[in-house]
């Protein structure tokens, strides 16, 4: 069952939501301020978190960014009073998925929550360990992300994406880069070493002669 984190400090909006919430068989844990938000994300794994921006003692925002690195999994949706570009950039800035602007319907709310579910669904490898994010480009270990640059992401994701096949250096360059002809499929072998080095698992392997594939050990 989908567990959900609701920070709003607003009581009657907060009652509101949590029934439209229970209503779809959500699991929901409340919190009234960014405190207990933060406390109870020490406790629990959530799969979204809904956070109101201006809340008491920490902000929305503050608990996004802790969210996101103790939490990547988690989808996230900003809530707020604030309409101006700034919040709402600052939000996605810090991993937000999605921005909601009060007041608003519940029932859109919903509809969003589905969305964000949907895009932020992670590819979870159970035997690495290794957790595979489109959205932000970044594969995961243990929920720590491993940092990768958006050239070695796209090199991991579609090697992960079919265990076992071979990929050619020139296959590999025609996915990171395709429309540049001047690139040496060299390149390929630097961005490999470094992928290597960043991954706390031998899953890349060389097929002498032809390229490189995933395969777990």
């Amino acid at each position: 069952m989908t567990r959900i984190l609701y920070l709003e400090d607003e009581r009657v909006i907060r009652e509101v939501v949590c029934e439209y919430l229970l209503l779809q068989k959500y699991e929901v844990d409340l919190a009234v301020d960014g405190q207990k938000a933060l406390h109870a994300i020490q406790k629990q794994r959530y799969d979204v978190a809904i956070l109101d921006i201006m809340v008491p003692f920490i902000s929305g925002l503050e608990v996004l960014e802790q969210l996101t690195k103790k939490q990547p999994q988690c989808a996230t949706i900003m809530l707020t009073a604030l309409g101006d570009e700034c919040s709402q950039i600052e939000a996605f800035n810090r991993l937000a998925d999605d921005y909601i602007i009060k007041p608003f319907s519940p029932i859109l709310l919903l509809k969003r929550i589905e969305a964000v579910l949907r895009r932020t669904q992670v590819e979870t490898n159970l035997s690495t360990g290794l957790d595979v994010r489109q959205e932000n480009f970044q594969v995961y270990y243990n929920q720590q992300s491993l940092q990768l640059t958006v050239t070695e992401f796209l090199i991991f994701e579609a090697m992960h994406q079919h265990p076992k096949r071979v990929y050619t250096r020139n296959h590999l360059l025609t996915i990171i880069a395709p429309d540049d002809f001047m690139v040496s499929d060299r390149v390929i072998d630097a961005h490999i070493k470094n992928l290597r080095k960043k991954l706390p698992v031998e899953v890349i392997k060389t097929v002498i002669g032809m390229g490189y594939c995933y395969e777990e050990n």
